[in-house]
């Protein structure tokens, strides 16, 4: 059987009427938008921003954050198209497997990987070392060797970078998540909306707060010029901004792999992708103002923590400790939602034959793939504890952006194979929007180096033998036409 065999609708959506095999319906719209606001609004907001700003696009970087979201909204659009066709768990996996076939859907479910599970664990570790400052700020310090790994140093408030043995806070957060995720759905995203009505008052707060303060000659030249290098201010500059802030987006898409469990997917999920990517993209812009409007985009060169740079230009030094929370916050969210959209694309792929049964076991009281939640809390968990993945953000940046451009080539796929087929959310302006989908994440995908393109490859690469030793000869798909 041809390696691009297409998965029939009417297989994938029998499974998703799998009686006790299935997910647990219970997430509203409310839900999904939050869903998509705790993934999207990170730390990277506070971080990437004065970085950006710094080095290539200088107060224009409320321009790049519009540009990566003219991207997001390109791929939102293709993806509220599926996610109301084809209501199930494994987002970007399965819609590829119904519009492309199975290798396509396998490489696309295992680059998700770098997007879920892989970065749930840079961020866990970014997590562990700002609770450690915060607490710090408290006057608790704790043990050197219990904070760090091995081989990922992590700096002390004093500035003393170290050491340790093992990451034990990092561990923590991914044990605590995990648990919370075996227990249930909706206790999970009860959890996740708290934290962010948390995390979007902070916003909220600084914006409010900082506005007040903003010179306008810190916006002066608003573009500045070009230094004759790509990426260096001037268009270009925005341009590369756009893709080094586009960490800051990842998520929204993590909204679909939730699809299985939305009440009523056919009209809540186009409001949870579209309505959660509206929302921050906002918040976004007026933050990026209100940051290089208090301090000029010069100050924030080399700065570990550019947020601190532009408070310093209020009266208001209560508010560090404030943003710091909120990043704990933040990142406490973007994990659970990591953590749940991984769960399920391995959940689907396991209930295709593509990875080992254990990964769609569904506890029989909280309906939930909680073998699946356990075993990536182990793996994750070693990662947080000891790994050196200091490189992995920008991994995570494009395996999202390859996964962009997947989805946005099916619904120009879909459209010419299927027209008929109902749609309950159309994308409108077809084959342009996809078009464009596809064009802009690629740029965006360029611009982030050759660097991250071979990193790409070679866990691509990894996953084809995964596939050609294990899921092929294992696919129900295969199976049943033999």
């Amino acid at each position: 059987m041809s390696l691009m065999a297409i998965k029939p609708l009417d297989v994938i959506m029998a499974q998703a009427r799998g009686g006790e095999h299935s997910l647990k319906r219970t997430l509203g719209p409310m839900s999904l938008i939050a869903l998509g606001i705790g993934a999207i609004i990170g730390a990277g907001l506070f971080s990437l921003t004065g970085i950006a700003a710094a080095d290539n696009a200088g107060p224009a970087i409320a321009l790049s954050f519009l540009v990566a979201a003219i991207g997001c909204a390109f791929a939102g659009l293709c993806y509220s198209e599926f996610s109301t066709m084809i209501p199930i768990a494994g987002s970007a996996y399965t819609y590829a497997y119904a519009t492309m076939g199975e290798l396509i859907a396998w490489i696309i479910g295992w680059d998700l990987v770098l997007e879920y599970a892989v970065g749930a664990a840079t961020v866990s570790i970014s997590w562990s070392a700002y609770v450690v400052s915060l607490l710090h700020d408290f006057g608790i310090s704790l043990p050197v060797e219990l904070i760090a790994s091995p081989w990922q140093p992590v700096t002390l408030p004093d500035g003393t970078m170290v050491h340790g043995i093992i990451n034990l806070p990092a561990v923590f957060i991914i044990c605590i998540i995990s648990a919370l995720l075996m227990r249930g759905i909706q206790e999970s995203a009860t959890v996740n909306s708290i934290v962010v009505v948390i995390k979007v008052t902070v916003v909220l707060v600084f914006i409010g707060v900082g506005v007040w303060y903003v010179k306008g000659s810190n916006y002066v030249p608003f573009i500045p010029p070009n230094t004759g290098t790509f990426g260096e201010y001037g268009l270009s500059g925005i341009v590369r901004a756009a893709g080094v802030i586009f960490f800051a987006y990842i998520g929204f898409d993590a909204v679909s792999t939730a699809a299985q469990e939305a009440k009523n997917p056919q009209k809540d999920m186009p409001i949870g992708i579209i309505g959660s990517l509206a929302i921050c993209t906002v918040l976004y812009i007026a933050f990026a103002l209100v940051m290089t409007g208090l301090a000029h985009y010069t100050e924030f060169k080399d700065q570990a923590a550019p947020v601190a740079v532009a408070i310093a230009h209020t009266p208001f030094v209560w508010l560090k400790p404030l943003i710091k929370f909120a990043i704990v916050a933040g990142y406490s969210s973007v994990i659970l939602v990591m953590l749940l959209g991984q769960s399920r694309v391995f959940f689907s792929m396991a209930n295709d034959g593509l990875l080992p049964q254990v990964f769609s076991a569904i506890h029989p009281r909280y309906r939930t793939p909680w073998r699946s939640n356990m075993l990536f809390m182990v793996f994750v968990s070693l990662f947080s504890a000891f790994a050196p993945i200091a490189m992995v953000g920008h991994m995570t940046s494009i395996g999202t952006l390859f996964a962009f451009v997947i989805v946005c080539a099916g619904i120009l796929v879909m459209r010419k194979t299927q027209p008929n087929l109902d749609r309950p959310f159309r994308t409108p302006w077809v084959p342009v929007v996809p078009i464009l989908g596809i064009l802009v994440n690629f740029m965006l995908m360029f611009g982030l180096g050759w660097e991250n393109w071979l990193r790409l490859f070679v866990w691509l690469a990894i996953g084809l033998v995964f596939y050609f030793a294990y899921g092929r000869s294992h696919s129900h798909l295969r199976g049943s036409k033999q």
